[in-house]
């Protein structure tokens, strides 16, 4: 089996970047790609000795024009997988289509539970007994990909936005690398929209507990 092509977009400093980084992976990062030149993550990718660059977002007139560009950076790459780590632009449909299945998001909140912005305050004030983040297939659907793995916080009493915030960010950085070890490995795949694990359907998400950590 060859190594997987494996290439990430982000848009601010790169910390689940770090993460699949450090995993030391069996994969090949061929390019960290970045809509923001002032974006820390490429930094990062600078230092580990990968390609990185930005298509700055601002230096088009129009979305498409950006997204076109994008399209063509992606297919000259031809990456086997695209993790979205921390990419705070939509999609156009044309381009998650053409990676059906081979495209990765990880979304702080335990989906399909609060889609969208500002999960943690949202959760809060809501009263939720716990919350935490999904790695999912990304759809043309905002958030609304076959969920995967998902890491669990348990809400403290009187806990703050930031202090579940950080907390929730820690299990990132153990569930997405482990996600993209399996989609290297060949144990993980998207079949008719149902993730497929060890050939297995999975009926819902696997839960990665905080306690059992």
């Amino acid at each position: 089996m060859s190594i997987t092509r494996v290439a990430v977009l982000i848009s601010g400093s790169g910390t689940n970047l770090q993460a699949i980084i450090d995993a030391q992976l069996d994969i090949n990062i061929v390019a960290v790609l970045s809509d923001r030149p002032a974006a820390f993550g490429l930094e990062r990718a600078t230092a580990a000795g990968i390609y990185s660059t930005a298509i700055n977002y601002k230096s088009f007139s129009h979305t498409d024009d950006y997204n076109a560009a994008l399209a063509t950076a992606l297919d000259a790459l031809n990456p086997d997988l695209i993790v979205l780590a921390g990419y705070m632009r939509i999609l156009p449909d044309n381009i998650v289509n053409a990676y059906a299945g081979r495209m990765l998001n990880v979304h702080p909140s335990l989906l399909p539970a609060y889609p969208g912005l500002d999960t943690y305050n949202r959760a809060l004030a809501a009263g939720e007994s716990h919350h935490g983040s999904t790695v999912h297939f990304v759809i043309p659907e905002l958030d609304a990909g076959p969920p995967i793995l998902q890491y669990r916080v348990q809400i403290l009493p009187a806990e703050t936005e930031p202090e579940l915030r950080e907390r929730v960010q820690q299990g990132e950085y153990i569930i997405y690398p482990r996600t993209i070890e399996w989609f290297a490995a060949g144990r993980l795949q998207l079949d008719n929209n149902q993730v497929m694990l060890d050939g297995t359907a999975l009926s819902e998400a696997v839960i990665v507990d905080a306690e059992a950590c």
